[in-house]
């Protein structure tokens, strides 16, 4: 390496000088530069928050006016509520000194009637004294001789006249009294078709005898035993006869026997399938009648299972005159009277209809129907007036209200009316009755039903709890108590039977 000539170096040393100063000129204007900048940036941040207070002030200006104004229209509303207030005291302080005014000058009116009322009393007084000094008697001794005198003189004109009042007044209650029945009886055309003990099933052709009859009588025995009826199969063209004194079995067996009829297949099991079917199917027909019979009414707030009940008195009759039917008239009769006479309609109508109730479970449980029927409304919560309406139809408790001697008078008529009852046919369904109700007494009977027109009583035992030497035990015991408690022409075959089943299943 060789070291460098002075030359050189000098020119070494200038150029650096040279450099420093030029890059010292830059940095200065450089600073420069950035110092007018910040300069600049000052300037503009001043003026800036400058136009801001301009504007903020500005704004509070206008507030503060707004704010002013708000204040000058609250006030002036204030002002105006005061006036109003002021004005409405004013107007209450005339009115009250107007009422001070009016209430003393009515006292004082009040004061003055009350000073001439007491000095009338007491010129009234002194002339009845005056009278009484005269006289010699006194007001009550002076009336009392007056009315004798009068009583001595016309004695036989006052009791004719007070005679021929009440026999006027008699005859004029009577003829009302026909003219309101004839009335209400001729507003309501009501049927009064007796009930029947038969019913006949339509058949098309005389071969479906021989199915119903079935080999050996198997057929025509498993429907009477399931139905409860007798089953008669003659020879009377295109029917069979159902022979029932209860109604609801007539109707139960004439609907198995229609639809097995129209099914084809008729042999035990079947039947009794069939009589099930029918049950189900009259017990709507029950439900239907209840509802039927409160729509043509016009009783809709019942419970339902009231509706039931009364329903079932579709299939019971009372001397031969169907119970539901029989109440129903009532029910019309009920209201017309009660309207008529100024009783309560809703509660004459209401006893009228409920009246028998009783009759829908009388051969269930013991007691008259007056009194299961008040029993079974007590128990519905029916209103204790309905009660008391419907009690009294037999005279078995008092008449309380109008309204039981309404529903008494309406049991007559609708009982009264031209072919409505026949009292040999409830004395002959009487006796059918009593006789499966001996019969149902004893332990181990599963069925039991009266047919052949009373002549005979068909009982089927349990054969789980009845043997065969017991069943005729059985048999002996009914028909001794029979002997003993009905009366009845000629005798009663007491028929027991005793069946039993064995069911499997192949699987």
């Amino acid at each position: 390496m060789s070291f460098l000539t002075p030359t050189l170096l000098a020119a070494v040393v200038g150029s650096a000088i040279i450099g420093y100063i030029a890059r010292h000129i830059i940095g200065l204007e450089k600073r420069n530069s950035i110092e007018l900048k910040i300069k600049q940036l000052l300037l503009d941040a001043k003026g800036d928050a400058q136009k801001t207070l301009d504007e903020a002030k500005t704004k509070s200006g206008e507030i503060l006016e707004q704010a002013k104004r708000d204040e000058k229209e609250r006030e002036m509303a204030l002002r105006k509520l005061e006036e109003r207030v002021a004005q409405k005291d004013e107007a209450i302080e005339k009115r009250r000194s107007a009422l001070e005014t009016e209430t003393r000058t009515l006292e004082k009116q009040k004061q003055d009637v009350r000073a001439k009322a007491d000095a009338l009393v007491a010129i009234e007084t002194q002339k009845q004294k005056e009278l009484e000094k005269l006289s010699a008697l006194s007001k009550e001794e002076a009336k009392e001789e007056l009315l004798k005198s009068v009583e001595q003189q016309y004695e036989s004109d006052i009791l004719a006249r007070i005679q021929k009042v009440e026999n006027f007044g008699n005859e004029r209650l009577e003829q009302r009294a026909r003219e309101t029945l004839a009335a209400i009886i001729q507003r309501l055309a009501s049927s009064t078709a007796s009930e029947l003990t038969t019913t006949n099933v339509a058949i098309t052709t005389e071969d479906i005898k021989g199915k119903i009859i079935g080999k050996e009588g198997r057929n025509i025995r498993a429907l009477e035993r399931a139905a409860g009826v007798e089953v008669i199969v003659d020879d009377t063209p295109g029917a069979i006869v159902i022979s029932s004194f209860d109604s609801v079995r007539r109707h139960t067996a004439k609907i198995a026997l229609e639809n097995l009829i129209l099914d084809g297949r008729i042999q035990p099991a079947r039947i009794e399938e069939m009589v099930e079917k029918a049950k189900a199917e009259v017990e709507k027909m029950i439900k239907e009648a209840g509802e039927a019979a409160l729509y043509e009414v016009g009783i809709f707030d019942v419970d339902p299972r009231l509706t039931m009940l009364l329903g079932r008195l579709r299939f019971r009759t009372s001397f031969g005159q169907n119970v539901l039917q029989h109440s129903v008239e009532m029910t019309h009769l009920a209201g017309m009277l009660a309207g008529e006479l100024g009783a309560d309609v809703a509660i004459a109508k209401k006893g009228a209809l409920f009246h028998d109730i009783g009759k829908a479970v009388d051969h269930e449980i013991q007691g008259t129907h007056v009194e299961i029927g008040r029993r079974i409304l007590q128990k519905f919560n029916v209103d204790h007036k309905v009660v008391q309406a419907m009690q009294s139809h037999h005279e078995e408790y008092p008449y309380e209200t109008l309204e039981s001697v309404i529903v008494q008078t309406v049991d007559a008529l609708s009982a009264s009316r031209p072919g409505a009852r026949r009292d040999s046919t409830e004395n002959y369904l009487k006796r059918l009755e009593d006789l499966e109700r001996i019969s149902l007494s004893f332990d181990g009977i599963e069925k039991a039903y009266a047919i052949q027109a009373g002549r005979e009583i068909r009982i089927f035992v349990t054969p789980e709890k009845i043997s065969d030497l017991e069943m005729k035990k059985i048999a002996r015991d009914i028909a001794n108590r029979i002997e003993q408690e009905l009366k009845y022409p000629g005798e009663i075959k007491v028929h027991a039977i005793r069946e039993t089943r064995a069911v499997e299943y192949a699987r």
